[in-house]
C-alpha cells in the first residue's frame, strides 16, 4: 500500500497542527473517483464557470488529503463533510471575486473567439441558458445552493439537511417552493413547460 505524504502548507489556505499527514493513495483515489464529478457538477453550477470550476475542484481535494484525519463518523458521513468542504470552497471563491473587479471568466471569453454552432441553436440555447440564470439571480442564496446540492451534485433531502443543520422536511419545502419560484420567473419570460 502506498502512502500519500501530504508537506506542510500543501494546502495554503487549510492547514493545522500536524507535521504532515497521511492517507492512503488506493483510499483517495477511491474517494477522487466516487465523488468528483457531483463535486464538479455542484461547484460549477454555483459559479458558471468551468475552468474555476476545476480550480476549486483540485483544492477541495486538496483539503480532503489534507484534513482527513480531522474527520469523524461520529459527527457526520463522509458525503456531508466533503460538500460542507465545497460549499466553503464555494463562498471563498465569491469572497474573493468581490475583491477582484472586472474580472472576465475564460468561458466568456472563449465564446467570443472559438466557433460556434449555428447561430440559430445558439440563440435557442443561450436564451434558455440565461433564462434559466436569471431566474436562479432571483432566488436567495440559500435556495440556490440548496438546489444546487439537490440536482448538480445529486445530494439527498437529510444529506443536506446534515450539512445546512436543518430538518429534512424543512428542505422539501425549501426545494419546492424554490422550484415554484423558478418556474414562475421561467413562466413569465415565455418559457412554458420547456
Amino acid at each position: 500500500m502506498e502512502i500519500v505524504q501530504v508537506p506542510s502548507g500543501f494546502c495554503q489556505s487549510q492547514q493545522s497542527d500536524s507535521s504532515e499527514r497521511l492517507m492512503p493513495s488506493e483510499e483517495f483515489t477511491q474517494i477522487y473517483d466516487a465523488y468528483y464529478t457531483r463535486i464538479y457538477k455542484y461547484v460549477c453550477y454555483r459559479i458558471n464557470n468551468h475552468y474555476a470550476a476545476e480550480e476549486i475542484c483540485s483544492h477541495i481535494f486538496e483539503v480532503v488529503i489534507s484534513k482527513y484525519s480531522s474527520f469523524s463518523p461520529e459527527k457526520s458521513n463522509f458525503e456531508v463533510w466533503l460538500f460542507a468542504i465545497a460549499r466553503n470552497a464555494v463562498t471563498d471563491y465569491f469572497r474573493s471575486r468581490k475583491k477582484k473587479r472586472a474580472v472576465f471568466s475564460l468561458d466568456s471569453i472563449l465564446e467570443m473567439v472559438l466557433a460556434k454552432p449555428s447561430p440559430e441553436d445558439m440563440v435557442i440555447q443561450g436564451d434558455n441558458n440565461r433564462a434559466l440564470f436569471l431566474a436562479l439571480a432571483k432566488l436567495s442564496d440559500k435556495e440556490r445552493n440548496i438546489i444546487a446540492m439537490k440536482y448538480a451534485a445529486g445530494l439527498k433531502n437529510s444529506e443536506i439537511a446534515d450539512l445546512l443543520g436543518v430538518s429534512g422536511s424543512n428542505i422539501g419545502v425549501v426545494l419546492y417552493r424554490s422550484l415554484k419560484k423558478l418556474q414562475k420567473e421561467l413562466d413569465k419570460g415565455g418559457f412554458l413547460n420547456e
